[in-house]
């Protein structure tokens, strides 16, 4: 928290919005306020680098002139402090969060083009008296805002803003608009009016008396893709496995065990296996007595010689659960179940690090959206046409959305239409949450700069949209709520930098799968399932139908204050 125009910090306050974020740091916690009272810092810790209570956090530099706040972790930590201990910097720790505080004494606001990780962080500069702000280049790890026009108030999860008691619970109505469109709530939206997400890939400073200064924006995939240049003197599908392979060896970086969340799919099989060949492993499988494919997940695991757990979940189970999985999320979403169920198994068995093979299909061209939406645009009469004759609701939109690739990723993506909200949520909250979101905006907005490809383009709006918004944030809630750290080997800024130029050629997994068994390789793309409308009598009338009732149970959990 930071009190830049008047007014002081309540350590009351800072305590209770620190105390909500246990599950995510059940190791060590603790808070400091400046003599001033005007600002504070609180942090909750999950001990994986340096386990020593010299990793606690808030934690200051060895000059006692900088402290900071810092949740992810930092896979080049070792590389970055190596370069910074020869230019003379000194350390009290073996940690990644100090090499943090080193870095910003030598770099400032540039620091972040070094970092490769997941991040959110807060540096307090008492010598300037500004405090530096930055989250990761794909927003992997939450950060949210409330500024009430006093108080400057930044935190993991807007549950915990509003813990504090300051922060006003009136929903959003772009937010709903937003949920019920897609099935998540966009960004920078929250389900709070006053609560906002801080811009993934950027930083700012707050000053002293000023407030917000200085914003930058050190990342874009949208300009990633449109500065890629194409280069057919490499073998694609072996560059490919190499830059994989090289980012799961950085993603195993910890002083304690690592897991692997291991389905019978592409990317969780190649992340196990290329991971097996460097540590010793623990994979986790998700069963559910309707819908299971632990089988040939086990026979992988055998084969790699993995330790290997599958956790079988029952409706009773779920039902049980339920309570405190709406406790926990801190966004309404349409998704987090399958994550919910395996980072418990993983609690329950004493691991605090898992590899997900999340976003593997918005790398590699996995989703039915690479071909579907270029071809809507190009072609919107013979779309329409399709869409008729398998009589589907969309269809009759074609022709106002399809034109553009927003509105095209808008008609694919979308979980209720526009003319269905008056419906679900009444005439005005659905026209006050229309104008404000105007969602047709945001998704352009993750086209600028134009990525130049229909792949490039497609690619910049699953990553921006429905990666961000819906699996990297499950997987961060419905992980750090069993205090599980999920990191995704998939979803990393220097692969990205690396593979961009020849993405669009090698548009498919096959790079991924040419080591895996034919039992793996061969099957048919499936999807994961779990088995909603059996656990909560849904309607059977089809898996839209099956989203859209549980859309509506989300919301009534999560939009109570």
């Amino acid at each position: 928290m930071f009190a830049y125009r008047s007014g002081a910090i309540g350590r009351e306050e800072l305590e209770a919005i620190t105390a909500r974020m246990i599950p995510r740091g059940p190791d060590a916690g603790g808070t400091w306020v400046s003599p001033d009272g005007r600002v504070g810092l609180g942090s909750r810790r999950l001990a994986i680098i340096d386990l020593s209570d010299e990793g606690t956090q808030p934690m200051w530099d060895v000059a006692g002139e900088l402290v900071i706040v810092f949740n992810g972790e930092i896979y080049n930590y070792a590389e970055l402090r190596a370069s910074l201990e020869r230019g003379g910097a000194r350390f009290h720790s073996h940690s990644d969060t100090e090499v943090l505080l080193a870095l910003y004494r030598r770099d400032g606001a540039r620091m972040t083009d070094l970092l490769r990780g997941m991040f959110a962080f807060a540096i307090w500069d008492t010598r300037t008296r500004r405090m530096f702000v930055a989250r990761d280049p794909y927003g992997i790890k939450p950060l949210y805002l409330a500024d009430d026009g006093a108080t400057i108030r930044i935190a993991s999860e807007v549950k915990a803003l509003l813990a504090g008691g300051k922060v006003p619970a009136a929903v959003d109505p772009a937010a709903a608009a937003g949920f019920f469109l897609m099935g998540s709530v966009p960004e920078p939206f929250t389900i709070r009016r006053d609560v906002r997400a801080i811009e993934p890939g950027t930083s700012f400073f707050i000053d002293d008396g000023r407030g917000i200064v200085d914003e930058r924006r050190f990342f874009s995939i949208a300009e990633i893709f449109r500065d890629a240049k194409e280069d057919l003197l490499v073998d694609a599908a072996v560059f490919v496995r190499e830059r994989v392979e090289e980012s799961v060896a950085h993603h195993l970086v910890s002083d304690v065990p690592v897991g692997v969340f291991l389905s019978a799919g592409i990317d969780s099989s190649a992340i196990a296996q290329l991971a097996a060949r460097r540590t010793p492993l623990h994979t986790f499988t998700l069963s559910f007595a309707e819908f299971s494919e632990a089988p040939l997940a086990e026979r992988f695991a055998r084969e790699l010689g993995t330790t290997q757990t599958t956790r079988t979940v029952a409706r009773d189970e779920f039902l049980a659960d339920l309570p405190r999985f709406f406790e926990r999320m801190d966004q309404p979403t349409i998704d987090g179940v399958n994550t919910w169920f395996i980072s418990k198994a993983v609690h329950e068995a004493g691991i605090k690090v898992a590899l997900s093979g999340v976003g593997g299909d918005e790398l590699l061209g996995g989703y039915p959206s690479f071909t579907n939406i270029p071809r809507m645009v190009r072609f919107p009469r013979l779309a329409r046409a399709a869409g008729a004759l398998r009589r589907h609701p969309k269809a009759r939109l074609i022709a106002e959305y399809g034109r553009t690739y927003a509105g095209a990723y808008l008609l694919q993506r979308g979980l209720f239409l526009p003319g269905e909200l008056p419906s679900i949520l009444g005439e005005e909250v659905a026209r006050e949450g229309l104008e404000r979101l105007q969602p047709l905006s945001i998704i352009e907005r993750t086209l600028a700069p134009d990525p130049e490809t229909p792949f490039g383009r497609v690619a910049a709006m699953e990553a921006s949209l429905y990666m961000r918004n819906q699996l990297l944030r499950d997987a961060d809630w419905a992980s750090m709520a069993h205090s599980v750290e999920v990191r995704t080997p998939l979803v990393d800024a220097y692969l990205l930098r690396q593979l961009a130029h020849m993405l669009p050629q090698q548009r498919d997994k096959s790079a991924l799968a040419a080591n895996l068994p034919g039992y793996l390789r061969d099957r048919p793309k499936t999807g994961f399932f779990v088995p909603m409308k059996e656990w909560l009598d849904l309607p059977e009338d089809g898996t839209s139908t099956r989203m859209r009732s549980w859309a509506r149970r989300v919301w009534e959990s999560l939009s109570r204050a």
